[in-house]
């Protein structure tokens, strides 16, 4: 695992906010729910030592891998665990969890991901379609793009890439694969920028973005996935436990926000989104768009909940 590792940059997204809102303490049992390459894992155990424990989950075993790694030092208060997040629950039960004093989410894709070029999730590196956060599953990008009708497709890009132009892409695509199937990454990206006019491709991000953004959740589940999460994280707090969230997509965004708002058992600690500061965007880019919401259990678990 060594030279994969060597082959991207790990930087974890908004950890000083994230650790006063989680509020880690000695003793303290803590989850976080999409470890990736440990960077907030790590502080979490720091700030809880000497006793602290955190449960790191992710659906990826190359994570697994760097995450075994990475957290090694910390020995058995560190438990490394496979698992897509919606199995939040059968984690816990499997290990004898009832309840935790904090649960974080770090929502996307990682930068372990996005830097492996064969995992397909980036727009700036050819590769195949791929998108997978779990290499193990069965849908790829490539069946969407080449299977999919047109109608689908479009409402994949406008509703989960809020792209303008998803129905012109959508027409492209399928113009296009009855002559050749897609196979790479640089395949769409071409005919994407075919397909957005040129006006509209010297403004704003890469014209490639939102469509992939569309195509990873879409591959992946990740809106449904985490309508699915937030109960179950929320009913394993403790009275006074904290849940914490980092997304990176408005849709995310407004699933976390409805949860904390409509859900009796939570105070929102969060009243808007906690943004990045100016100098993390300098120094980590890809941040900018992230999130940050938290909210606090305040009512008492009651026997047989």
């Amino acid at each position: 695992m060594g030279s994969r590792e060597r082959t991207f940059s790990h930087i974890p997204v908004m950890v000083e906010e994230a650790m006063h809102y989680l509020a880690p303490r000695d003793g303290g049992l803590y989850f976080d729910c999409t470890a990736g390459a440990g960077g907030h894992s790590k502080e979490i155990l720091r700030r809880s030592a000497p006793n602290g424990k955190v449960v790191c989950i992710d659906t990826d075993p190359c994570a697994i891998e760097v995450l075994r790694s990475a957290l090694g030092e910390f020995g058995e208060r560190a438990v490394v665990v496979q698992a897509n997040f919606t199995e939040l629950a059968q984690v816990a039960d499997r290990l004898g969890i009832s309840q935790t004093d904090g649960i974080l989410f770090d929502l996307g894709v990682s930068s372990l991901q996005l830097d492996l070029r064969e995992r397909g999730f980036s727009y700036s590196m050819d590769a195949p379609l791929d998108m997978r956060m779990n290499p193990q599953q069965v849908l790829t990008a490539r069946t969407l793009v080449n299977e999919l009708d047109e109608a689908e497709l479009a409402r994949i890009f406008c509703e989960y890439g809020e792209e303008r132009w998803g129905g012109r892409i959508a027409r492209f695509i399928v113009e296009r694969r009855a002559r050749k199937t897609i196979e790479t990454t640089g395949e769409l990206v071409d005919v994407i920028k075919a397909a957005i006019p040129a006006s509209a491709r010297r403004k704003g991000p890469h014209p490639a973005k939102r469509v992939f953004q569309a195509l990873r959740i879409a591959v992946n589940g990740e809106l449904e996935a985490l309508r699915q999460v937030l109960p179950v994280a929320t009913s394993i707090l403790n009275c006074g436990g904290r849940i914490v969230v980092i997304s990176f997509h408005s849709l995310e965004d407004r699933i976390v926000k409805d949860w904390f708002k409509n859900c009796a058992e939570l105070c929102v600690l969060t009243k808007k989104p906690i943004r990045p500061a100016a100098d993390e965007i300098t120094a980590n880019p890809r941040c900018r768009s992230a999130k940050l919401r938290a909210a606090e259990r305040v009512l008492a678990v009651v026997e047989g909940e």
